[in-house]
């Protein structure tokens, strides 16, 4: 057992359009997660930036949570006198996957501290199985940008996707959230099978623009016929920011997991104009927003 560990995980973008619950893309936003064994005994939680104004205790907490799972899963118990002190500059409830990054840091955690033989796939199961999809997940364990499947009889499968060098994704974050839940819950029990169809197609068109830097294919992926459709009345907005982009030169615009972060996909030499684009779109309906831009791979987690 060591005495501390640090980790840092990044956050992620999902779905990008017709990639629904299989692309994830991780991005330049970190949770920053260090363990230790003081205290009195009982578990310690402390929390910085963004996590700041969350409050649960142990049971819900999700770095607790994800750290709990991993020792679970290696047949150990949770030390006591366990302090954890977890600070992030990921939004919560912002579709940048803060939930995902809280599991897989307090899962890597774990496997550090207590020397517990858990490598990238098993960490990738244990947050899969917390997290409810895969998506988010493989991206802040792999890095860069990851096709993945929900558990298949011989678990979850995540393979790298390739990303031509001239791309850009552009993240524009507004001042208000949208609860996975909730983004959830207006999604329809079945699909018309020539949609299916359509989204299908997409989605094949997502993964060779992206390999490529195609912007037919990526226009057309980024077009999601799945989920959007159902789920863009929920941002404020989002018509007019996707125009926004789009008119500033991004190949197209969608939600960033199930929002109200935008993404936009674009060249890189445009994508500081992209994000200004989007801010003051956004302004013109009364909402704050900031934008940031990943233009090279961000790694997945590291113990520092």
């Amino acid at each position: 057992m060591r005495a501390s560990v640090s980790v840092r995980v990044p956050g992620s973008t999902s779905n990008l359009g017709a990639g629904f619950d299989c692309v994830g893309v991780a991005v330049p936003r970190w949770l920053r997660l260090s363990a230790h064994l003081g205290g009195t005994g009982a578990v310690r939680l402390e929390r910085g930036g963004t996590l700041r104004a969350l409050a649960p205790g142990a049971d819900t907490d999700l770095v607790y949570r994800g750290f709990l799972a991993a020792c679970r899963r290696a047949g150990r118990a949770v030390p006591e006198r366990l302090v954890l002190a977890a600070d992030s500059e990921i939004p919560v409830a912002r579709g940048l996957g803060s939930s995902a990054a809280a599991i897989v840091a307090g899962a890597a955690a774990a496997a550090a501290l207590l020397e517990l033989g858990i490598d990238a796939p098993a960490l990738l199961a244990v947050g899969s199985e917390l997290e409810g999809h895969p998506d988010n997940v493989a991206a802040a364990v792999l890095g860069g940008a990851c096709l993945v499947l929900s558990p298949e009889a011989g678990g979850v499968v995540a393979t790298p996707l390739a990303v031509d060098g001239g791309l850009a994704f552009v993240l524009a974050v507004p001042d208000f959230t949208v609860e996975t839940k909730r983004a959830r819950a207006v999604l329809p029990e079945t699909l018309p099978y020539a949609q299916a169809v359509r989204g299908v197609a997409k989605s094949a068109a997502l993964v060779q623009g992206l390999a490529c830097g195609d912007p037919r294919l990526l226009a057309a992926a980024l077009d999601d016929v799945l989920h959007v459709p159902y789920r863009r009345s929920l941002v404020r907005g989002y018509d007019a920011v996707v125009g926004a982009a789009r008119e500033a030169g991004a190949y197209g615009a969608t939600l960033s997991g199930s929002g109200p972060t935008l993404l936009a996909i674009t060249p890189v030499a445009r994508a500081g104009v992209v994000g200004e684009a989007m801010v003051r779109a956004w302004a013109r309906a009364s909402v704050a927003a900031e934008a940031f831009a990943a233009d090279r791979p961000t790694p997945g987690y590291q113990v520092e």
